[in-house]
């Protein structure tokens, strides 16, 4: 199967093509899939993307700002398969396939962070390092800044991996990690119902100031654990929703989600602002 659309420069090839519901191709987008290319329903592939591998599987809500590659040497082995969960976030990413990538559900990858799959140079039969194998990212994983994810790591779900650091070996435990190579610098530790109370207060106190910049007065009520906002209400808990959208609530979803307080819904996150 091909899909071209040549005002924009974009080129899907691959056996089987999936794209969901609304989703947005930027420019400059080269696919070339041997198996199945798939992306999910309201997922964005930005400008610069570049594409191979055999199976390429991507779910729901997928954020891509720009210039992402996914490929590199083995991206036309028979392994060479990548499956990103849904809700995730990547940036000008590097991520090699000569073996399989699963990356899970909501895992953000900061800009410039690099997986391999591989690596090799001088011969094995000299005595030289060779190796081959996939990776693993669970959910609710955040790779930091120019981070270095090196083949065969597996890292546990919600563990956050601090800026430049190289994970060279599995993490296992949730936690803050960072360093060359990675080591846990410091445990997560849940907040109590009436610090969670506190982190919400403080939260919507420095939004005011934000709806004020945009000129914007939306209606926002909270009795714990749920947040209204005019018609639209979530539990910041679970983070289930309902009732009715706007561009004021578009606007305060964008500011909270970078709280990492994220409400998926059929409508992208804006953040509304007016020069009048």
């Amino acid at each position: 199967m091909e899909y071209l659309n040549n005002k924009d420069n974009v080129k899907i090839i691959a056996d089987q093509i999936n794209i969901g519901n609304s989703t947005s191709l930027g420019k400059n987008i080269n696919i070339t899939v041997k198996g199945i290319f798939q992306l999910g329903d309201h997922s964005r592939l930005g400008d610069n993307t570049q594409i191979s591998g055999n199976n390429v599987i991507i779910g729901e809500h997928l954020f891509n700002s720009s210039g992402l590659r996914i490929g590199g040497g083995g991206r036309f082995h028979p392994n060479a398969n990548l499956k990103i969960g849904n809700r995730c976030t990547i940036h000008n990413n590097f991520i090699n396939v000569c073996e399989p990538v699963e990356i899970g559900n909501d895992v953000g990858l900061s800009p410039e962070v690099s997986i391999l799959t591989h690596g090799y140079w001088l011969s094995v039969l000299e005595g030289y390092p060779a190796s081959a194998l996939g990776v693993k990212i669970g959910n609710g994983v955040i790779i930091g800044y120019r981070s270095l994810v090196m083949m065969g790591v597996s890292i546990a779900d919600e563990i956050v991996v601090g800026a430049q650091s190289v994970v060279s070996k599995s993490l296992r435990e949730k936690g803050i990690y960072a360093g060359s190579p990675a080591k846990l610098i410091r445990e997560i530790e849940p907040l109590t119902e009436d610090q969670r109370i506190q982190r919400v207060l403080s939260l919507l106190e420095k939004y005011s100031e934000i709806a004020k910049y945009h000129q914007i007065k939306p209606k926002i009520a909270f009795d714990y654990p749920y947040l209204f906002i005019n018609e639209f209400s979530f539990n910041v808990e679970t983070f289930e929703y309902e009732g009715k959208e706007d561009e004021e609530t578009d606007d305060f979803r964008d500011y909270i989600r970078k709280w990492g307080i994220r409400i998926y819904t059929s409508r992208p996150f804006k953040s509304h602002f007016s020069l009048h």
